[in-house]
């Protein structure tokens, strides 16, 4: 066998250029496929996670999805804001079980600076790796990500730029502290810095503020939005209706985000039977390959049978190209699958402050892998099966 496999290669190595060409399509389909499959799992468990156990999405009346992407995947701009007191009375509706209020218009260095409670990372299982959540006003505890990449560190300040990305208008005379770094929960807090509302209203406090009564103060806080949890399903049909004279809407995340997922279907269902017809020329280009090679080499398999070699050791070293060259294929287009990843979780990162950039090597693609090893031996062993009916004495003879 280690015999037939230097041969094997040696002739794959004698036409680099056929082997190259059915090398690179079947990486290329390989590569695509398994891209796919890699960046469709885990924006679909980050999906899954951040929107864990969140029935409704309470916020200002707009686009429903924008509505969720804004509040619970924090990837856009917020639809508005709701008032604070009017927000209360619906987490206090018989039919909503909890609720976690965001208030949100801050950043630092794009990373949002969310006011919310302390039930925010508890419902991530965030944990403190570091110091502690926040207490006062203009404390914050920072996500993992957060912490990572801006170098910050517990007892460290800076001063936050009003908007979600933009850093030119500073607000130079408040300042945030912090005094907690939470632990990696591979979830959308990881992205966030958090704090309490309060200290999204501080910054924002106007010195008229102080002049009014505790009364109007109150009736003109606002948040950006509440996450729901509901107690009974009834919620999903009343609220709706509660709210319909109202600047509020409730959105459902499940649905919102099926619908987006039904959008991107097209695409990625394009992108696949590209990637499959690829495939699919690339163990023709194995066929051809390894069907020229044998109709080129039909005097040396001739010799090889009248030195003592049977029908199936030459279908062997004729599979053996095959499996060769669709090996090196697919091993390349695993390979070229996470160059591809990388690069786009480069770009979601920078965008989005999304970590998609797990490159390990799930299930589906190792069969991908096997599937594509297998058809790449089929497609050599078409070829290879006329070796069983080739008469030596003419071949030699017409040589």
């Amino acid at each position: 066998m280690m015999r037939l496999s230097y041969i094997a290669r040696r002739n794959l190595a004698s036409k680099p250029l056929q082997t190259a060409l059915s090398a690179i399509l079947l990486a290329f389909g390989v590569g695509m496929v398994s891209l796919m499959m890699l960046a469709e799992r885990q924006m679909t468990a980050q999906f899954e996670r951040n929107i864990k156990d969140i029935d409704l999405v309470l916020g200002a009346k707009g686009s429903p999805l924008q509505l969720i992407l804004a509040n619970v995947y924090h990837v856009d701009a917020p639809t508005g804001n709701i008032s604070l007191a009017e927000a209360e009375k619906v987490m206090k509706n018989p039919y909503i079980e909890s609720g976690i209020p965001l208030a949100y218009g801050d950043n630092y260095r794009s990373f949002r600076i969310v006011g919310t409670e302390y039930s925010y990372p508890e419902h991530y299982d965030a944990s403190v790796s570091e110091g502690k959540l926040w207490e006062g006003v203009f404390e914050v505890t920072l996500g993992h990500a957060v912490a990572s990449k801006t170098n910050l560190k517990v007892g460290d300040q800076f001063f936050s730029s009003h908007g979600l990305t933009d850093e030119t208008d500073v607000h130079k005379d408040k300042a945030f502290t912090v005094v907690g770094i939470l632990a990696k929960s591979n979830s959308v807090i990881d992205q966030l810095i958090l704090t309490g509302v309060e200290s999204l209203w501080a910054v924002h406090a106007e010195d008229d503020d102080l002049d009014i009564s505790a009364e109007e103060l109150y009736a003109s806080r606002e948040i950006t939005a509440v996450l729901l949890k509901k107690r009974n399903p009834m919620a999903i049909l009343t609220l709706p209706n509660l709210l319909r004279e109202t600047n509020m809407q409730v959105a459902l995340p499940a649905i919102e985000i099926n619908r987006l997922n039904q959008q991107f279907g097209i695409g990625a269902a394009t992108l696949r039977s590209i990637a499959l017809l690829i495939m699919i020329l690339s163990f023709a280009s194995i066929f051809i390959s390894v069907f020229e090679n044998m109709q080129a080499r039909r005097y040396e398999l001739a010799l090889m049978r009248t030195m003592g070699a049977t029908p199936f050791t030459l279908i062997k070293l004729l599979l053996l190209e095959g499996g060769i060259l669709s090996l090196f294929g697919t091993i390349c287009g695993l390979i070229i699958s996470r160059i591809g990843l990388f690069i786009l979780a480069s770009e979601v990162e920078n965008k989005f402050q999304y970590d998609i950039g797990d490159l390990g090597l799930i299930a589906p693609e190792i069969f991908l892998a096997i599937f594509a090893i297998l058809v790449g031996l089929i497609a050599a062993a078409l070829p290879a099966e006329r070796t069983l009916r080739m008469d030596i004495s003419k071949t030699l003879s017409n040589e």
